[in-house]
Order: structure tokens, then C-alpha cells, then sequence
């Protein structure tokens, strides 16, 4: 957490000061706009998180925020072009998140409710974090703020091409095909994950014990489809989902290297940090996930696994 943190601070503002682009008066306006939504976030999830002891009220808003973001700069943009694709992209992108976590259980009606990512029960309960005035303060700064602002800081792509004069190119054509391929890839991947997990429970839910299931659900991982040869290829996705969003502002004409791409950038790190945290939990639950680790790749489609 606080190498994340310590990123954000430092290099955010010393690439905006030695990159650019500089925000002219309309693109002010706007991010302070998407600012006051982005505290407001943040205290909701601080606020209901603790006293509802379920610390997914981000992950509920992960999939919705971008959509907000992207359609007001595309209103306050004119509606340019560009600014439309890249927020049609991202309603897309969330619509598709937004369904597979709600497909958990994650939205009740009491919007306070809903299945907590398991995640955050395991690290909640670690010794790191007790007593719990400890993990009050993980849930501020880690949770709460700096996801909020991270999530912030992945549409800035869109905020930085506001005043572009370029016409839609085959740049920005690129990094739309590139952009929904990625959200297939990812809705293949997941959809992969929730038949393979649901047929798993299913069974073990008739009494069965895990080793006495048929292969390869007797793992207790998946290593069918997509995940054969990346060990997360849903993440794999969600890097380049946003990779492909910042190659829009080299489009509009931003450069090949700008601030906006800081989002994307520490998305990348955060995704580095969480997988190997799950990467944790899986080892510890399942003894061949040691194997897996070994013979395929963590992001990247590779070597099919063996076993």
C-alpha cells in the first residue's frame, strides 16, 4: 500500500509538471467535477465499509464510476467523437463487470449488503491488521481513498483529450478494436470461471469431498480454457482494457508518452500485488496450485498446463 501511495504522490504530479499536457479552464472544471464524486466515493465506502464490516462497497462501484467519468467529459467535450467512443468503450467494459459481479451475489436492494470479496475477509483477519484500528486505517487510505482515486486516474486518458482538434484516426480505430477485444477476452475468461466454480460447488454441495471429484474440478482451480495458459487472464484483460483506453489520447494527438497514461500504469502495479495475494490463498487451499504457478504464465497467454 504505501509504495502505491508514495507512487501516486510523486509521480503523478512530476509528470504532469515535466510531460504534460498542462489542463487548459474547461478540463479544470471538469476534473474538479470528477473530484468532488471521487471524495464523495470514498467516504461512502470508508463510512458504510466499517460499519457494515464488508469492505467490497468499492468493488461495487469499481465497474460504475468510469462510466460516470467518461460520459460527463464526453457531455463537457462537446460530445466529440472521440470522447463518445472511448466512453461507449467503457460503458461496455463496466456494464460487463458490473453483470459478472452481480452475479455473486454482490448488489442486494439494501445497497449496504451484497457477498463481500473473500479477499478482504482473509486479509482482514491477518495479525497485520489487528487490532482493528489498524485495518480502519487500511480501509481509509488503501481502500476507500486510493481506489477511488485510482479509479479516477484510469479515465484521464479521456480528460487530457478534451480539446483535442484531431479527428477520430486510425489511432484511436486501433485502440477501440484493441480496447473491446480485451473486454471479449475478459467476458470469455470469466464466463470460463463461473461455469467451472459453479459446476465445482455445485458438486461439492452433494456431499462430496474435493479429491473425490471428477477431473479437472478435483484441482479445485481452473485450469481449463483461457486459464490453461494464463494463470489470470481476466486480469490480463483488465491491464489491457486500459492500456489500450490511454492509447486515445496518443490519437488525440496528446503524444506518445503523457500524464494520463500514470492510471493505467499503477493499475498494472495494484493488479501485480493482488494476484500474487490470491496466488497466496490458492496455494495454501489447493497443493497442486504450486505446480500451475510453475508451468504457466501469471498474465500472459503461454505454455499450456501439463497436469
Amino acid at each position: 500500500m504505501a509504495t502505491l501511495v508514495a507512487l501516486s504522490l510523486i509521480v503523478c504530479p512530476l509528470l504532469y509538471i515535466f510531460v504534460g499536457p498542462t489542463l487548459d479552464a474547461l478540463q479544470l472544471e471538469t476534473l474538479k467535477t470528477l473530484v468532488i464524486i471521487t471524495l464523495c466515493s470514498a467516504v461512502y465506502c470508508f463510512v458504510v465499509g466499517e460499519l457494515t464490516q464488508n469492505n467490497s462497497q468499492m468493488d461495487k462501484l469499481w465497474s460504475i464510476l468510469p462510466i460516470v467519468y467518461t460520459w460527463i467529459i464526453a457531455a463537457k467535450g462537446g460530445m466529440a467523437p472521440r470522447l463518445v467512443v472511448m466512453a461507449c468503450l467503457a460503458t461496455l467494459w463496466g456494464a460487463r463487470l458490473t453483470f459478472n459481479f452481480g452475479r455473486k451475489g454482490a448488489y442486494k436492494l439494501k445497497f449496504w449488503e451484497g457477498e463481500e470479496d473473500y479477499r478482504w475477509k482473509v486479509l482482514r483477519a491477518k495479525k497485520e491488521f489487528q487490532p482493528h484500528w489498524k485495518w480502519m486505517l487500511f480501509n481509509l487510505f488503501f481502500i476507500s481513498v486510493y481506489q477511488n482515486v485510482l479509479v479516477l486516474m484510469t479515465t484521464f486518458p479521456a480528460l487530457v483529450s478534451m480539446n483535442s482538434t484531431m479527428p477520430f484516426r486510425w489511432v484511436d480505430g486501433l485502440a477501440a478494436v484493441l480496447m473491446f477485444g480485451f473486454i471479449l477476452y475478459e467476458t470469455i475468461a470469466d464466463e470460463q470461471q463461473w461455469k467451472f466454480q459453479s459446476k465445482k460447488w455445485a458438486m461439492l454441495g452433494q456431499g462430496k469431498k474435493l479429491e473425490e471429484l471428477p477431473a479437472p474440478y478435483n484441482k479445485g482451480f481452473n485450469t481449463t480454457g483461457l486459464w490453461r495458459v494464463s494463470r489470470h487472464p481476466n486480469y490480463f484483460a483488465e491491464q489491457g482494457t486500459w492500456v489500450s483506453f490511454y492509447i486515445f489520447s496518443i490519437g488525440a494527438g496528446i503524444g506518445l508518452f503523457n500524464w494520463s497514461a500514470v492510471g493505467a500504469l499503477l493499475l498494472i502495479v495494484l493488479f501485480l500485488g493482488s494476484s500474487s495475494f490470491a496466488e497466496d490463498i490458492s496455494s495454501s487451499k489447493y497443493p497442486e496450485y504450486a505446480q500451475y504457478i510453475k508451468e504457466v504464465s501469471r498474465f500472459f497467454p503461454g505454455k499450456k498446463y501439463s497436469h
